[in-house]
This record gives structure tokens, sequence and C-alpha cells, in this order.
């Protein structure tokens, strides 16, 4: 009789605390990864600057140090590792080529980011080109982005969250709770069942995805609802991380309040990282600060909302729901967050200015490549039909609905806040 051992796994936010560190931790104490050359005006800096041998090299030894950390997360997680080292390349090479892109001087003169060239290219083969499904299940699209946004904390030092991290909770609270009420109001209007309802109110008013997977988990949600929604969320961010930055701009808003209007409204974390960088350094750090303090509302909504379906929902017996617990609150608080607030910790009041100074250029560069690489992955899983899968367009009119009303109260609240 054969004894079938488990797999042992690490749940997705612990396991990007620990790449994120190890990164950190190669950077500062073995090696500091150089800084590929990307930029070019004409066929000849292309030519002599990006395919260069002593650049090509450098980007050679980039795939292999990103392989190898991605397939480390694969395999902390569960997933196929096999699948993965033959899907990974196919992903760094969109990337690359996006890179590329964007490289160019004349789009660089248009704010136009790596991240939204890596997006149309994952669209572009995802949409027109049948994938499998073990390749979509092997895309790591999460844990590509909150890499990132660990590393993101490395250049948010702790004066900064202290300027902008009690206005952007409060912001949070103030975004939240009004939005969150509006969009459940607006769903039982439009006869939307609670489940979805739930869901899609907590998409559209706190983080996007990692809000719907957690309140699809406090109510035991209908797994094709969640995907409903979470499609909802990709698509819509899409038009949001490109277009809020040039309205902002277009309108000559500050930076501080455009970064707490993309951090507030748009929902998901590496959407609201990607068009943060379409604006400024500063925008970039308050939008990012103003989007955590709104995953620190997570944990804080899945108990609200466990404790309303406990007491509201006819179909399940009180022991088949989950139970509003701490317990509850820790297991749905996003832990990557804890990575973030440490690796700004750890370089606010442990690490040397010189020392700092020394290594923030290659991990801004490492951070970016995550996003990136997220951002192609986004593209490569995100099916435009899945929106039209639904037989009924009430949600996705209550979603977009709750969007707009979500843009529009974020862009006054930030104005009232952040507006020196």
């Amino acid at each position: 009789m054969s004894v079938k051992t488990k797999q042992f796994t690490i749940h997705e936010d612990w396991t990007v605390v620990i790449l994120g560190f190890l990164i950190i931790g190669i950077s500062l104490f073995i090696f500091l990864p150089s800084v590929p050359v990307f930029k070019w005006s004409n066929l000849t800096d292309l030519q002599n600057d990006v395919f260069d041998f002593g650049n090509l090299q450098i980007l050679l030894l980039q795939f292999l140090y990103f392989i190898s950390i991605g397939t480390i997360g694969v395999f902390l997680v569960g997933k196929s590792v096999k699948n993965f080292l033959i899907v990974f390349p196919l992903v760094y090479l969109l990337t690359f080529i996006a890179l590329i892109i964007a490289g160019n001087s004349v789009l660089k003169g248009f704010n136009l980011e790596a991240v939204i060239f890596s997006l149309i290219l994952g669209l572009s083969i995802g949409n027109f080109f049948k994938l499998p499904d073990w390749f979509r299940a092997a895309l790591s699209t999460e844990v590509f982005v909150k890499i990132g946004l660990v590393l993101l904390g490395t250049s948010v030092i702790f004066s900064d969250i202290l300027k902008a991290g009690s206005l952007g909770l409060f912001q949070a609270l103030l975004v939240v709770l009004s939005v969150w009420y509006f969009a459940f109001w607006l769903c039982k209007k439009l006869k939307i069942d609670d489940e979805l309802a739930l869901m899609i109110s907590s998409a559209v008013s706190i983080c996007g995805v990692s809000a719907a997977i957690a309140t699809s988990g406090a109510i035991k949600g209908d797994a094709k609802k969640l995907s409903y929604v979470i499609s909802i969320v990709l698509v819509t961010a899409v038009p949001m991380m490109i277009f809020m930055p040039i309205i902002a701009k277009y309108f000559d808003f500050p930076e501080e309040v455009t970064g707490a209007w993309l951090g507030g409204s748009i929902d998901t974390s590496g959407a609201v990282a990607a068009s943060g960088t379409l604006v400024g350094e500063t925008a970039l750090k308050i939008s990012t600060i103003v989007k955590f303090s709104q995953n620190v509302l997570l944990g804080l909504a899945a108990f609200a909302i466990s404790v309303y379906w406990t007491y509201n929902d006819n179909t399940l017996s009180a022991t088949e729901v989950s139970k509003p617990t701490l317990g509850v609150i820790w297991q749905r608080f996003p832990k990557f967050v804890i990575g973030f607030i440490g690796a700004s910790l750890l370089f606010s009041f442990l690490i040397a200015p010189e020392i700092r100074n020394e290594v923030k250029d290659s991990l801004k560069n490492l951070q970016g490549i995550w996003f990136a690489l997220a951002f192609t992955s986004i593209g490569l899983e995100t099916n435009f039909k899945d929106l039209l899968s639904n037989t009924s367009k009430k949600p996705l009119y209550a979603f977009l609905i709750a969007q707009l009303f979500n843009i529009i109260i974020t862009l006054l609240i930030a104005f009232l806040l952040f507006n020196k």
C-alpha cells in the first residue's frame, strides 16, 4: 500500500514576501543585477546599444535570474514547474519586445510605459490565438505583480508614508464605504443576486481581484461568478490605467491628487502601479500608499461580509459558512502588504543612504520588469469574450456605473485631502 505524500506549498502572498526579500538580499549582499539598455532613438541606436553583445549578455543573465526566481515561486505555491518553464520564455520574450518598444524616445515622449505594450502584446496573443488551458493556468500574474509591489517598498521611504499614510487610510475609508454601499444598492436595484452583488461591490470599492476573491471565499461563492467579476475588473482596469493619467495631465491635476485618485479608483494593484508610473514618481508613491491603505481594509471587509452572509444566506446552514472570527480577518488579509511595509522600513531605517542610492536603480529596474511580466500575463489570460458569456448584462452595467461613481467620488475626496 503506497502512501501519497502531500506536496509542500506556501500561500501565494507569503511566497512573494519570501521572493521579494530574496531579491533584495541578493542585491545587497551577493550581486547587483546590471540595468540593461532599452533606450533608442533610431535603428543605429537600436543596433549599437540595445542589441550590443554586452547588453544582450545582461539580458540573458536577467532572463536566467527571473526564471530562477519565478521557478522557486511556482514551486512554493504548488503550481506546475514544468508548465511554467515552458510558458515563461514566451512571456519574457513578449515582455522584452514591449520593453524595446517602450524604449523608443518618441514613445517615451508620450509617457507610454512598457506595461502598456506588455498588455497590448499579451492581449493580442491571448485573444487572436487559442491558448490551451494548461498554458493560461501556468501564468503567474499575481505572483509577478506582488513581487514588484514588495520591491516597490524599497523606494517608499518611511517619511513618505508618514506624509501620505494617514490621509491615504482616511481616503480609503471614505471611498470604500461610500462606493461599496452605492454598488451594493445599485446591484439590488438591478435585481442582481446577493452573491454576485457582494463580489461586484467589494471588487469595485476595495482592491479588485483580491477583494473579489476574498469575498467569494468568505461567502463560499460560485467560481463562475467570481471568474466573471474578475474578467470585468481586468478589462475595465485597462482603459482606466491608460486614460486616467492622460485626463489628469490634460487638466493639470497635482501629482499628489492624481496619485490618490489613481490609487483609490483603479481596482488592481498592478494597474495602479502602472498608471502611477505614467504620471511620475510622486504619483506612483501616493497611489501605492492609497491602494495599500485600501488593501488593509480587505480583511475587515471580508469579516463584515462573512458576518452579513452568515445571518442572511438562506441556502446554507450557519456551519457551512466561514465563521466571522479574527482568524478569518487574518486569512483574508493580503500578506504581501507586510512585505511592502517591511521593505520600506528596511530601506528607511536599516540601510545606509549611500547603499540605498547604490542599489535603487537596479531594484527599480527589477520592479519594473516584474510589473511588465505581470501585464504580459494579464493580457495572455484575459479573454474579452468572457464579458459576453454571461446571459445577463446587468452585472456588467452595475459594475461600470459603480466604477464611474467610484472615479468621481474618489477624485473629489483626493482633491479635498491631497490638494495643497
